[in-house]
């Protein structure tokens, strides 16, 4: 289409930086938008706020407020069984329905994968990845050894067919995938007592019933049916949009390919690998890539988290109603940028997907309010326009988005000139 604009909005760091609030902002701009969900799973919290509502999105997309539809690619593993309850919550506070349309060979997430997901890291104890607990790594295991469900499954098939499909994937896959992950854990050095673990002993119960797979298989039936369109054709759905978000889920630094930060990382691409990938095989090209950072840097879980400090020690007062503490992550942990160099580094790293394609280059700047308009970086605390200014800066960004409120329409354009 002549004059569509594709962005992929992308967070710089560690997840948590706002990439919600910036989706929302480029879908009021443009509410035909299309947006897509392509890395990840149902284990992400991106939090909208507009005209004094809230609403924490997962599978649906961040701009949802603005009536613009959900698109679930191929890389990107929904959780069906999860879906009924954030469309139900949703509805609640916009008094709309929304649309998810589905590639027809997106990969669903099952309710073994989350059990798994669960036993093994409850059972890592102070070794813990800092997984979510949603399943997202089960499902990219399981589906790349050749036993994966897809969500037309669910719609073009009946129950016992599916729950038959899943028994059949529990004992020709789940077992060993088990009781290997078992092994390697304790030769890695964690303490398992499976017998006096009640959790434990739970998982692998329901790991054995029959009637889980069945219950999950009805719920997830029921939601596809009422829910989920599959688009056969998914490039006549992408170029018949005049204007495209990627949506991605975590940040730059829990990419899966990230070595510096394992084993403490995502199992997806959270850059620029499949928005990339998406455009090349359908003949479109990306118009803006937006990478999204807090003036400072969080993270939530385990892992190495470099120049952290405390809340306090950031000037920062106000609480983050999003990111509370809970049993598979903990507490949100803070910290300041380190040098610009370091600042810069992932993006240039990211930005090497693009190869000789020129893309316009964007920093979009949250929370500018809690740190009064300054970067807390490890060596000076720049006010964002200096920053902007640096002569390395503008060597990387054409623009940044400043925002300094909780609502998108209140974000702030700074157009780097030459």
């Amino acid at each position: 289409m002549s004059g569509q604009t594709i962005r992929a909005v992308i967070g710089k760091g560690f997840g948590d930086e706002g990439k919600g609030l910036a989706v929302d902002h480029f879908c009021r701009l443009a509410p035909d938008t299309l947006v897509i969900k392509h890395n990840g799973g149902a284990q992400a919290g991106h939090t909208v706020e507009p005209d004094g509502k809230r609403f924490v999105f997962h599978q649906l997309s961040s701009g949802s407020f603005r009536h613009c539809d959900t698109f679930w690619a191929d890389s990107y593993y929904p959780d069906l069984y999860k879906l009924r309850e954030e469309m139900e919550a949703f509805q609640t506070v916009s008094e709309f329905p929304v649309q998810v349309f589905c590639d027809a060979k997106t990969q669903a997430t099952i309710i073994d994968d989350v059990l798994i997901n669960m036993l093994l890291e409850s059972l890592r104890g102070k070794k813990r990845h800092g997984s979510c607990g949603m399943g997202i790594n089960e499902c990219d295991l399981r589906t790349k050894a050749g036993f994966g469900v897809s969500v037309l499954d669910f719609l073009s098939k009946d129950a016992k067919t599916l729950t038959e499909r899943m028994l059949e994937i529990r004992e020709n896959y789940m077992k060993k995938r088990v009781w290997t992950a078992l092994r390697e854990m304790a030769d890695g050095g964690v303490l398992l007592d499976l017998a006096r673990d009640a959790q434990a002993q739970e998982y692998l119960e329901c790991l054995q019933s029959k009637t889980v797979i069945e219950n999950a298989v009805e719920e997830m039936q029921r939601s596809a049916e009422q829910f989920v369109k599959v688009v056969e054709d998914a490039g006549a759905l992408l170029r018949g949009r005049e204007s495209i978000v990627f949506e991605t889920g975590q940040g730059l630094l829990l990419d899966g390919e990230n070595k510096e930060f394992a084993p403490h990382v995502s199992a997806s691409r959270t850059g620029l690998y499949h928005p990339v990938r998406i455009c090349r095989e359908h003949g479109l090209s990306l118009s803006e890539v937006v990478y999204v950072t807090r003036t400072y840097v969080t993270r939530h879980g385990a892992g190495m988290l470099p120049n952290e400090c405390t809340r306090e020690s950031l000037g920062i007062t106000q609480e983050d109603a999003t990111n509370v503490e809970n049993p598979w992550q903990g507490s949100i942990r803070y910290a300041r940028h380190g040098s610009l160099e370091k600042f810069l580094k992932p993006v240039l790293e990211d930005l090497r997907e693009l190869g000789e394609e020129r893309v316009s280059t964007s920093l979009f700047l949250t929370h500018l309010n809690e740190t009064d308009h300054r970067v807390m970086m490890r060596d000076w605390d720049p006010h964002a326009t200096a920053l902007c200014q640096a002569d390395s800066f503008r060597q990387v960004f054409d623009r940044c988005y400043f925002s300094a409120d909780r609502d998108a329409k209140e974000t702030v354009v700074y157009e780097l000139m030459e």
